[in-house]
């Protein structure tokens, strides 16, 4: 029975990645055509946006999206979430229909096809680098003037102790929201990891349950106020992902 399980996992693992693939090549020339100008952004924003569902569905995941709060279409938010699997990114572009920019670790890059695209969309940070740091300000600054939200996963990245439900966040996130004066959008991603942790030998079809929370406003808010709006984003995240292993139970 092990025996199956495994090479479940492995072709079920082999099929993600050429499920990334299929839509990418399908849409390649207007894909390129959309990042050429970035006034292109947002018809590449709506094909990133077929590309996440083409993903889902083909690896049988569904998805259940409950909101406190709807975002305006004519405004700009900072979009947070917990992080615990690759099909983070997919569940987010499904979750928010209005166009908004990842700014993400530079590691992705090494992608094939998705890396060439993900390196020309989102803001690259490298965590090593202090300055690669303070240019993702000046990136994002230029990015919400075009009238886009940021997304952001505050952890930095997924715990290495699988333990952690939540690890400590980031300051970057709420710096951000702070300088621009960004409401907040905290969701919780309730299933990814059970789905799809990056643990290779792991994960199942089945639903991903979303919570998008009430916003956590900032204006009129300085630095002196991060820690508190980080603390507070954390404490709702955290609380529903505790509200989702109760209803599991």
């Amino acid at each position: 029975m092990r025996g199956m399980k495994i090479i479940f996992w492995v072709l079920w693992r082999v099929w993600f990645y050429v499920l990334m693939a299929i839509p990418i090549l399908v849409m390649l020339p207007f894909l390129v055509l959309s990042i050429l100008t970035e006034r292109g952004y947002p018809y590449f924003f709506k094909m990133a946006r077929i590309w996440a569902k083409f993903i889902l569905f083909g690896m049988g995941f569904y998805y259940k999206i409950e909101r406190e709060q709807e975002l305006d279409k004519e405004k700009s938010y900072m979009l947070i979430a917990n992080h615990t699997s690759m099909v983070d990114i997919m569940l987010m572009l499904v979750t928010v229909r209005k166009p908004f920019v990842f700014v993400g670790k530079k590691e992705l890059v090494k992608i094939p096809l998705f890396g060439f695209f993900y390196k020309r969309t989102c803001i690259l940070v490298d965590r090593s680098s202090s300055r690669s740091k303070h240019g993702v300000f000046d990136r994002a600054q230029k990015r919400i003037n075009q009238g886009l939200s940021i997304c952001i996963f505050p952890e930095g990245g997924v715990p290495d102790d699988e333990s952690i439900l939540l690890d400590h966040f980031k300051d970057g996130a709420f710096r951000l929201a702070i300088e621009h004066q960004l409401p907040i959008v905290p969701m919780t991603f309730g299933d990814n990891k059970e789905r799809f942790s990056f643990t290779f030998l792991s994960g199942s079809p089945g639903l991903m349950r979303v919570k998008v929370h009430s916003f956590v406003e900032t204006e009129g808010k300085t630095m002196a106020d991060k820690n508190n709006l980080k603390e507070q984003s954390w404490k709702v995240i955290h609380a529903q992902l505790l509200e989702f292993q109760k209803e599991e139970n």
